[in-house]
């Protein structure tokens, strides 16, 4: 896996590739495109709503709509890392029946499978929210 990314000239701004061609842009204003901060929240949220989909898909369980919400807490001093994240998943679809394989799909995609939350620092506080909409 790779990616390129070169500053464009103008502010703070990156526009790069991922190795295989989608393009992608990064702006520290969030104007043109995600923060790099931003993006990391978005690739949490992403990898684990992945995650928890497939998980879902091969135990049967019907999913109609799935969202996840990420916030995070960043320290106020450099490097201004991450200290804590709150995820909050959005599940349309399975009923009371499923629920317990719903915070079962969370919590491999939190324990053993989302590669993104695994690069980050172990001291990371996580709290996780299951919804049903």
């Amino acid at each position: 896996m790779s990616v390129s990314i070169s500053w464009t000239g103008e502010g703070l701004q990156f526009k790069g590739a991922v190795d295989g061609g989608a393009e992608m842009v990064f702006d520290s204003d969030g104007k043109l495109g995600p923060s790099p901060t931003n993006a990391l929240l978005g690739s949490m949220a992403a990898c684990m709503g992945i995650d928890v989909v497939m998980i879902l898909q091969k135990s049967r369980v019907p999913v109609e709509a799935l969202t996840v919400d990420v916030s995070g807490e960043r320290a106020e001093t450099q490097p201004r890392k991450f200290e804590s994240m709150l995820l909050t998943y959005r599940v349309k679809g399975p009923g009371a029946e499923h629920q317990d394989k719903v915070q079962r799909a969370v919590d491999l995609s939190r324990d053993k499978y989302c590669s993104v939350l695994h690069t980050l620092r172990p001291d990371l506080e996580l709290e996780i929210r299951i919804e049903s909409v």
